[in-house]
C-alpha cells in the first residue's frame, strides 16, 4: 500500500487500530441512516444500517479484549458482508434521496469500507 507501508510490515494490533479507526467512519453512517426519515420507510435501507451494525458488533468482544488476531481474521471472515451492504446502499441512495447528506453518506462509507478491504487484503 503505497504511502503507508505494506500491509505485511504492519503489526496485527496496528492493523486492528486502523480497521477501526475507519469502522468509525462506517458508525456515523449508519447513526445518519438509522436515525433518518427515509429509514421510517425503506426496508432495504434498514437492511443496510442493520448490516453495518451487525458487522462492528462481531469485531466488539475482540477489540476490547485487545485480542488483534481475532478481530482481524472476524473482520475478514464478514467483511463481505459489509461490502454487500456498501453495494446495496450505493444502489439504492438516489431512489432514497438526492440530498447532499445522503450522496455524502454514500461517498463516505464506500472510501471507508473500500479502505478497510485494502488493510484486510
Amino acid at each position: 500500500m503505497t504511502g503507508r507501508g505494506a500491509t505485511l510490515t504492519k503489526s496485527a494490533d496496528d492493523l486492528m487500530q486502523r480497521v477501526d479507526t475507519l469502522l468509525s467512519h462506517v458508525w456515523m453512517v449508519r447513526t445518519f441512516l438509522k436515525h433518518s426519515e427515509e429509514a421510517e420507510e425503506d426496508d432495504e435501507l434498514c437492511e443496510v444500517h442493520r448490516a453495518l451494525y451487525d458487522y462492528m458488533l462481531a469485531l466488539g468482544g475482540p477489540l476490547k479484549a485487545g485480542d488483534a488476531e481475532a478481530y482481524l481474521k472476524q473482520a475478514k471472515k464478514k467483511y463481505a458482508k459489509l461490502q454487500n451492504a456498501t453495494e446495496l446502499f450505493l444502489d439504492i441512495q438516489p431512489e432514497i434521496s438526492s440530498h447532499t447528506n445522503f450522496r455524502m453518506a454514500a461517498a463516505s462509507l464506500k472510501s471507508a469500507v473500500d479502505e478497510i478491504g485494502q488493510w484486510l487484503a
